[in-house]
């Protein structure tokens, strides 16, 4: 091997990733909340970038605010102090008040929970101990505290502790204050009156066997049928395992936005962006004009780079915008059956399918669908991403993943329950049909759809 040190001159052509190809990636792949964030804080941060509402809104207030400053003054105030995240510019006109203000307070499941407390005829004590555990309650409706702190904390006997603890087993909803999901089970029985020494022993000792449905080893401990024991699983299963449901907890429910609508008109399907999403933005013209005015070249090359800055982010979140009608537009062509008839038409589709027809690279397109959500035209909300389901060769025909999940359920929703398919029966009833499916993919595809196997959807 010859090894020697010298220069040698190479051409060749190299992809280089530069700072503003870097951001309008990241623009693209952001879902619709990431993206607002990201622009409140591009804001805040760029003096020159405003929302487009507050600049018409001032627009004809701009003349009076030029007389109220100094402009180069300012700007070199914002660099060197390092305030360009904030405009201290005072407003001159009424701000718009938002209906939002006069929307009360929440009533939370505490508050519920405290009316009742009040309602009740127990003593002053007696009410803030229980209020105390209210406020302790997690999510679930649960009291996760230890009762031995809450003894130490409130200086009080552990006697008076559980005694308040009891107190709140009575309040609605059923099962509320429970330390854990076998107590909350066994309050609800017993407020009900539903309650037995087995069906005790069972909500005790056997959930996770009753959960996997082995009715049979819970009849044999308990020395009982197994019908038996299947009687008190329905019956448990129709309890209540999170006693806050339905109640506001003091967590806000985040919806989903779609960021396109899909309407169907004159046979046409017609793609409507969401435009309320994302808001729009401008340039100050204030900071135009201290390019064209101004002699003091730090504050106009100051001016200069933050506009540049904001007119990249505006055209990225543009073409953001573009790039992702083009891709929605194009899921329509190729699904159109899906969208005319329903789930049972769904074609398989992927990602080389969608970027060969836009003439994109399929990390593009993977980036664009990435978190983002179309409003079909029933108003029902989905995920883009799940539009795009793998093809499952079947003799001369191709189905998608989904339609096969289908039939499985419909096979599985088909059979007696005293009897259930195993994966190879499923299989065999889909080579009837000439569906050629090895049983791994059919227990893939049970367990993704959430269905049990053979052995714990058995009925006596």
């Amino acid at each position: 091997m010859h090894l020697d040190f010298g220069l040698r001159l190479t051409q060749e052509q190299k992809l280089i990733m530069t700072t503003e190809m870097q951001l309008s990636i990241k623009l693209l792949q952001m879902s619709s909340y990431e993206l607002l964030q990201h622009i409140n804080n591009e804001v805040q941060e760029n003096i020159v970038l405003e929302y487009a509402n507050s600049s018409e809104a001032a627009s004809n207030d701009n003349n009076t605010k030029k007389d109220l400053f100094d402009y180069k003054e300012m700007i070199k105030y914002l660099e060197f102090d390092n305030y360009g995240g904030k405009n201290y510019i005072t407003n001159n006109y009424v701000e718009e008040i938002s209906p939002f203000t006069f929307i009360g307070n929440k009533s939370t499941l505490s508050d519920y929970l405290k009316e009742q407390l009040a309602e009740s005829n127990i003593d002053y004590k007696k009410n803030m101990i229980c209020s105390y555990l209210v406020d302790n309650l997690d999510c679930k409706g649960y009291l996760t505290l230890d009762l031995n702190v809450v003894c130490k904390e409130l200086s009080i006997s552990m006697e008076l502790c559980e005694l308040c603890l009891s107190i709140i087993h009575q309040l609605d909803p059923c099962g509320i204050g429970a330390r854990n999901l076998s107590e909350c089970l066994l309050i609800q029985i017993k407020r009900k009156g539903l309650y037995n020494e087995d069906l005790e022993e069972i909500i005790s000792s056997h959930l996770q066997l009753l959960s996997e449905n082995k009715y049979t080893l819970i009849a044999k401990k308990l020395k009982i049928s197994p019908m038996q024991v299947q009687k008190y699983g329905d019956l448990i299963k129709g309890l209540e395992p999170k006693p806050s449901r339905g109640f506001y907890t003091g967590d806000e429910i985040s919806y989903i936005l779609p960021d396109a609508y899909i309407k169907k008109v004159n046979d046409e399907y017609l793609v409507l962006m969401n435009e309320e999403i994302v808001p729009k933005l401008n340039i100050n013209s204030i900071y135009k004009e201290i390019i064209n005015s101004s002699d003091d070249k730090v504050a106009v090359e100051y001016v200069k780079e933050k506009i540049n800055n904001a007119m990249f982010l505006i055209k990225s979140v543009d073409n953001r915008k573009r790039t992702l009608y083009r891709v929605i537009s194009e899921i329509i062509n190729y699904q159109r059956d899906y969208f005319d008839y329903g789930e049972e038409y769904i074609k398989p589709m992927t990602i080389k399918n969608i970027s060969g027809k836009l003439n994109l690279h399929e990390s593009t397109v993977s980036r664009a669908i990435r978190d983002k959500y179309i409003s079909l035209n029933s108003g029902r909300i989905i995920k883009i991403k799940d539009l795009f389901t793998t093809a499952i060769n079947i003799s001369s025909e191709q189905l998608s993943n989904q339609n096969i999940k289908r039939i499985i359920k419909e096979i599985i929703q088909e059979e007696d329950e005293k009897k259930p398919l195993s994966d190879s029966s499923i299989r065999s009833v889909l080579l009837s049909r000439g569906l050629d499916i090895s049983r791994r993919t059919i227990a893939k595809y049970r367990d993704e759809m959430g269905i049990k196997p053979s052995s714990q959807r058995k009925r006596f």
